[in-house]
């Protein structure tokens, strides 16, 4: 969503702001980073600082859509700009000129951008005392906190928070309470139905319209609850933490799993213009595809779903889970345990829970490539590339690495076309039967939103059919 930057106040607003200046002080942002790279500072009044979106919804070159979902993920919190500009194949001079032609900031102006604005929720919404929002945020100290809070807003953490609205503080009760902004029109039932089947025993439960999960926070075991806030406008995110350091991470793997960046369905033209989807597309224009919360979990998760019912491989990862997890204590029914990291099953003894030899292999070979970086789950590109080099491991085919693509690295354009529930729905749609051949072709005209059209023809289907490949992958 364009930014309106006026030069005479030194402040950008949102496009349905009620400030109205003079046209010709006006210059037009794309993104919050931009404007504040310019110069400019958020409006106090439309907050355009508080909207959901994402960069990595922008259209950017390859590499530079690969450094955004590092950067989006925490990765300058803790590397220098040159090791990301070396993980996505440019000099860091390079990197830094490309971001600036592209995106109109550096990529450490976006980290400290992303953690100031995260710092500014806090301060918005808790009462956290500003050292302990500081390492929440990722910041070294409450005076970096303060140096980058004043950059970007123009005010000092103190005069923020005394300026804050009412209603705009849920309190640490039981944990803390974050609102999520998503863009509306938003179902978050729809996310919450994919999710209650899926609930790995021992990780998730789902429980009154509120999702749990065990997560892994700055060395700390902890649960994350998210349900709808009410308000038409945000989720609702509590962590239960023994310490919130760096909990912008987990932030951002809730604003992942549940898709809230990303635009609505009904704001695919190419989709709801369809003569095949268009009238389903038209049908739900709320929804969404539903990505991770953690990319390595998804994807083992994906592996062992293979040529099996949904029903059936939580189960099987829920063996997995009560064996190599890390047990807690949690003081919540059903979550009981870490999903184990990619060292722990890169070795991991699998006899006994119910998979063939070969499964074992492919689990223990994905895990092993992800702990040694052989394969980067943060990788970005064409589906023909992501395809190649997932399938380059033993047991892994076109139907898991589109799965891959599409749940784990959050790409717009997977279909994995093998599978039972996409065939069913398509059938459902056409009346007539299809396989995996007739799918591609239909869905060619689908891209490039065929992950989208996916998640529609699995609502379209029978849902026990959902993610069911009907042939074997690779052996």
């Amino acid at each position: 969503m364009a930014l309106s930057a006026v030069a005479t106040t030194g402040i950008y607003c949102r496009a349905t702001c009620t400030a109205r200046p003079d046209p010709r002080n006006v210059s037009t942002y794309e993104t919050n980073v931009a404007a504040e790279a310019a110069g400019y500072r958020p409006c106090l009044r439309c907050r355009p600082d508080r909207g959901a979106g994402s960069l990595r919804q922008l259209a950017v070159p390859e590499p530079l859509g690969h450094a955004l979902m590092l950067i989006t993920d925490g990765f300058l919190d803790h590397h220098r700009e040159d090791a990301l500009a070396e993980r996505v194949g440019y000099s860091g001079r390079q990197l830094r000129r490309l971001f600036l032609e592209h995106i109109g900031a550096t990529p450490s102006a976006i980290a400290q951008s992303r953690r100031a604005h995260f710092a500014r929720r806090l301060i918005d919404d808790t009462d956290l005392d500003f050292s302990s929002v500081a390492r929440a945020a990722g910041f070294g100290s409450a005076r970096q906190l303060h140096r980058a809070i004043t950059s970007i807003f123009r005010f000092p953490p103190s005069e923020l928070r005394a300026k804050r609205r009412r209603g705009e503080r849920p309190m640490l009760d039981g944990g803390l309470r974050l609102l999520v902004p998503y863009v509306a029109p938003y179902d978050i039932d729809q996310i919450l139905d994919h999710l209650a089947s899926r609930c790995v025993p021992g990780v998730e439960t789902m429980t009154g319209g509120v999702y749990r999960r065990s997560i892994h926070s700055c060395g700390h075991a902890g649960v994350a609850e998210v349900s709808d806030a009410g308000d038409g406008e945000h989720l609702e995110l509590t962590l239960h933490l023994p310490t919130f350091d760096s909990i912008i991470d987990e932030v951002e793997h809730c604003r992942s799993l549940f898709a809230v960046d990303e635009p609505p369905l009904g704001a695919i033209d190419a989709l709801i213009d369809d003569p095949v989807i268009g009238t389903l597309a038209a049908q739900h224009p709320q929804l969404r595809v539903p990505r991770c919360w953690d990319r390595f979990e998804t994807a083992i998760r994906i592996v062992i779903g293979q040529q099996i019912s949904v029903a059936g491989a939580t189960t099987m990862v829920g063996r997995v889970v009560e064996r190599h997890g890390d047990y807690f204590e949690s003081g919540m029914d059903g979550i009981t345990h870490l999903f184990p990291h990619p060292a722990a099953l890169a070795e991991a003894d699998l006899d006994g829970l119910g998979f063939t030899g070969k499964r074992q292999e492919t689990i223990r070979v994905l895990a092993t490539a992800v702990a040694t970086g052989q394969i980067d789950l943060y990788a970005t590109g064409s589906i023909a590339t992501l395809e190649r080099t997932l399938c380059e491991l033993p047991g892994i085919g076109p139907w898991t690495a589109h799965m891959i693509a599409l749940r784990v690295l959050g790409h717009d354009d997977a279909m994995p076309s093998s599978d039972l529930g996409l065939k069913r729905g398509l059938s459902r749609l056409t009346g007539a039967a299809v396989d995996a051949v007739d799918l591609d072709q239909v869905a060619a005209g689908w891209r490039p939103q065929r992950s989208r059209a996916a998640q529609l023809l699995w609502t379209a289907a029978d849902p026990s059919a959902l993610d069911t490949p009907k042939e074997a992958l690779n052996g």
